[in-house]
């Protein structure tokens, strides 16, 4: 797609999707007519909408939409009755990662790629830029308040960042400059038969970059070592960062936001910035005013019972991102109790990595925690899985008094017994898990109107 094949409407299978909301929201800024239909509303549709998008509830076939070209969501399957339709048409469709790649190759692009931290380092490198007049377009996994609480901003320049997820191979579409790469752990169990095979994809990623390009790299991780080593031999920029280099000592003095993780995510801006010549003041002081993004350790008053707690509404859903989170909570608050309220993601998710659940919550530093039923993901659970895996089963092979499952629709009353006020709630899981903090933030601001 060339800026001067401009077609004006566009069509969204699956628009409320974190990743293709944003690329909606792109289309929407240049002026395009942008139609969509998800499978359900949500904060984000009704924000599309408010933006100008047309939604749709459910599959409409594109009844009367006579869309140029249609963009449908990784999740989304061949028989979804619109991409059967579109396709019948002969109108053009393309996956998401398709789409956002060819927008990759129109900008100097920048990509965060890793298992975690993506969204956070996305958004500081986004910000950096913005405040050292860079003026880019950002897309990025997640909500961020500086752009006016939303996964998009529209820049005039030629920098384009984005968040670049490895889930079915979707960074292979993306052809940046600059490529981050945070870290490498085994995920998307569905989509990799192995660890090592995941590590491949990585490399074939890397190999995206032009010769003229950087590898900013986490020399923390092994798998990402082992992937800058295999991109110095290829004589490509490479730029290595760690939690003990020097500069991570003032990260720790002057960020707002908790956690070595979170500092290993400031090195990584830091390197970017560096590298686009930006000074080192005006990045400092920029990573100093960031104040994290939605679902990151965001951070809120709420209320039980009418005893005033403080919320911590969390995405983390694997294992290492969950024991980060727990000790970045007890790091910033090591005298209050806090109890996690967590929600495994995906059947198949929690019995491959049972074990690593199992072994962090043996080893957590916080005082409580509430397991609640798996969210499950339409179109990703097979039913011998989901009969071999519970979240019962999980805290039974956990076997602490200080973890316990808690049906979804007890948490409310769990909390009210374990909450005398001033407690840390800590709600974790990337399903619908996201409700319960919105109740404990909404009855607090209801009791003060």
């Amino acid at each position: 797609m060339k800026e001067s094949d401009i077609h004006l409407k566009v069509h969204f299978i699956g628009i409320g999707g974190i990743g293709v909301s944003a690329l909606a929201r792109y289309y929407l800024a240049k002026g395009w007519k942008v139609t969509g239909s998800d499978l359900a509303k949500s904060e984000i549709t009704e924000a599309l909408e408010k933006s100008g998008a047309q939604i749709y509830p459910g599959e409409k076939a594109l009844d009367g939409l006579s869309p140029d070209f249609v963009v449908y969501s990784p999740a989304v399957k061949s028989t979804n009755a619109e991409l059967k339709e579109a396709r019948r048409l002969g109108i053009k469709s393309m996956r998401y990662p398709e789409a956002l790649g060819e927008l990759t190759k129109k900008y100097k692009t920048i990509a965060v790629a890793g298992a975690h931290g993506k969204s956070t380092t996305t958004a500081m490198i986004g910000l950096m830029m913005v405040a050292a007049k860079l003026d880019p377009t950002v897309i990025v996994g997640t909500k961020v308040k500086e752009f006016g609480d939303s996964n998009f901003r529209l820049g005039k320049s030629e920098y384009l960042v984005i968040e670049a997820c490895e889930y079915d191979r979707s960074f292979l579409n993306y052809w940046p400059q600059i490529i981050v790469l945070t870290n490498i752990e085994m995920d998307h169990m569905e989509c990799y038969g192995s660890e090592s095979e995941l590590v491949h994809v990585f490399e074939q990623f890397a190999d995206h970059l032009p010769k003229s390009g950087a590898l900013i790299a986490c020399a923390d991780d092994a798998n990402v070592g082992k992937i800058a080593l295999r991109s110095e031999n290829k004589k490509i920029e490479t730029k290595k960062y760690s939690v003990l280099q020097p500069e991570a000592d003032r990260l720790r003095q002057i960020m707002k936001i908790p956690g070595e993780h979170n500092i290993a995510n400031g090195l990584a801006a830091l390197a970017v910035g560096r590298r686009l010549n930006i000074p080192d003041e005006q990045i400092y002081s920029s990573l100093a005013e960031y104040k994290g993004t939605w679902r990151r350790f965001d951070q809120e008053n709420g209320i039980v019972a009418g005893k005033k707690i403080i919320v911590v509404s969390d995405y983390g859903h694997h294992p290492t991102q969950i024991k980060l989170t727990m000790a970045a909570a007890r790091q910033k608050w090591p005298d209050k109790k806090i109890i996690c309220v967590f929600q495994p993601h995906q059947a198949y998710r929690t019995h491959i990595l049972f074990d690593g659940f199992v072994d962090v919550f043996k080893k957590s530093p916080v005082d409580k925690i509430f397991v609640t039923d798996i969210y499950k993901v339409a179109g990703r659970e097979s039913d011998e899985i989901v009969k071999k895996v519970s979240s019962q089963k999980l805290v039974g092979a956990v076997n602490l008094k200080e973890v316990e499952y808690v049906p979804q629709g007890q948490i409310s009353e769990r909390l009210d017994l374990e909450t005398k006020g001033g407690e840390i709630v800590l709600v974790m899981g990337a399903g619908n898990i996201y409700n319960l903090s919105k109740e404990l933030v909404g009855g607090l601001k209801q009791s003060c109107d």
